[in-house]
């Protein structure tokens, strides 16, 4: 049985910035106010594990980058705030652009577990270090003996969603194959609100998602079969007279009901009797008219789920998945309400601003970004994460946060 090493040791051979291939616009550019939200005002870091590539991999990789940014120019352009304290894009017209950094270890990716199970600060090193540069992308390729590499991918959570991420790498990786043209045009657009509440600076005004004082986020790594999922589809099945439900629901079942169970004792000595649910979706089909494809920047909704404790920990998984079909079956009527900017002077019932207590356990599924279809020539990618851990052989692609 082999044991992966702790411990990961990464030399830094080049760094500085990539610049787009070609001359780009030298503008402006508004960003939208779901952007421009507090919670999306940090820096989204993720790993990319690839078991295969050539010597030059760093090299055609940098230069697929360098291509990409012709058709993501506002990537190389720097964060500012207008006169108004709205943020914008500054774009310099090819002066700026993405921080990377290529860099070599002397370990093999099967020494280390494909990283499963390194430490943190090891992980960190496969991550460009903080710089004075404030690109809003940031990358770094590091090359392993084995031949394989790790994409350390940084990118801020304004200019675009896990959505959009992928749709970026993925555009690199067709580049480094010579792919003549990327097969998505990128689509800035980000002027798709009611004017009423693009305009306004509603944004601005909300709080940003507090920490709990003197709390400690601690990091948890848990596997759900793959047959207690389908033992639980068919039972579904068979209960609801043929209805379907999806793996996604079951997850998020099983994990909003057993984290309930852990917390008793606190909602009982807090005299609370309610409890959230929380988790984001995709609403780029959900616009009328529908967002264009290529659309890269945040449109997510946070659909947003209360019962009363008492009742959750005493559901079935069955029960608990029907809560959510129930709610996610609103999903439509709620958004349009949003983006017509029903919410434009609540604030207390805004959305984004309601899942940030220990009551609330807030679920991110990265199963269906395209994260692990990015081919750079030499194959896909193995599970690509957060970077808080590598797992590749439980169901990583489920985050699970909460003031815990």
């Amino acid at each position: 049985m082999k044991t992966a090493s702790n411990t990961l040791s990464v030399n830094i051979l080049k760094r500085g910035l990539v610049r787009p291939f070609d001359q780009t616009p030298s503008t402006i550019l508004d960003l939208s106010f779901i952007d421009c939200l507090p919670l999306f005002r940090i820096n989204v870091k993720t790993l990319h594990v690839f078991k295969h590539g050539p010597p030059e991999a760093t090299k055609v990789i940098r230069q697929a980058l360098s291509k990409a940014l012709v058709h993501y120019y506002p990537l190389a352009g720097r964060l500012k705030e207008s006169n108004q304290g709205y943020l914008q894009v500054e774009c310099s017209g090819g002066r700026d652009g993405v921080w990377f950094v290529e860099a070599f270890s002397d370990c093999t990716l099967d020494s280390v577990n494909y990283l499963d199970d390194i430490s943190k600060s090891s992980s960190n090193n496969l991550l460009p270090a903080e710089t004075d540069i404030d690109s809003v992308v940031q990358m770094q390729v590091t090359q392993f003996a084995c031949g394989g590499f790790v994409i350390g991918f940084i990118f801020s959570h304004i200019i675009f969603d896990g959505t959009g991420a992928a749709q970026f790498l993925s555009t690199i990786g067709e580049l480094a194959r010579n792919v003549e043209n990327p097969s998505i045009i990128p689509v800035w657009q980000r002027d798709f609100f009611q004017t009423s509440l693009q305009k306004s600076n509603i944004a601005a005004s909300l709080p940003s998602p507090p920490m709990p004082s003197n709390k400690r986020l601690e990091q948890a790594n848990f596997d759900i079969p793959l047959g207690k999922i389908q033992q639980l589809k068919q039972e579904f099945l068979r209960v609801s007279g043929g209805n379907i439900c999806s793996t996604f629901e079951i997850v998020v079942a099983l994990c909003w009901r057993s984290r309930t169970r852990a917390i008793i004792n606190y909602l009982n000595k807090s005299n609370t009797t309610l409890v959230k649910l929380g988790f984001a979706v995709n609403c780029r089909n959900l616009l009328n008219p529908p967002l264009p494809k290529g659309f890269y920047g945040n449109c997510a909704f946070p659909m947003t789920i209360t019962a009363p404790w008492e009742s959750l920990v005493q559901a079935s998984i069955i029960d608990v998945v029907k809560m959510i079909q129930e709610a996610k079956a609103k999903l439509p009527h709620e958004a349009a309400k949003y983006f017509k900017g029903d919410y434009l002077n609540d604030s207390e019932n805004e959305p984004f601003s309601n899942l940030h207590d220990y009551t609330a356990l807030t679920i991110a599924a990265w199963v269906r970004l395209g994260f692990n279809q990015v081919d750079y020539g030499w194959g896909p990618a193995h599970p690509s994460c957060p970077h808080t851990r590598c797992h590749h052989n439980a169901i990583w692609h489920y985050g699970i946060a909460s003031f815990a």
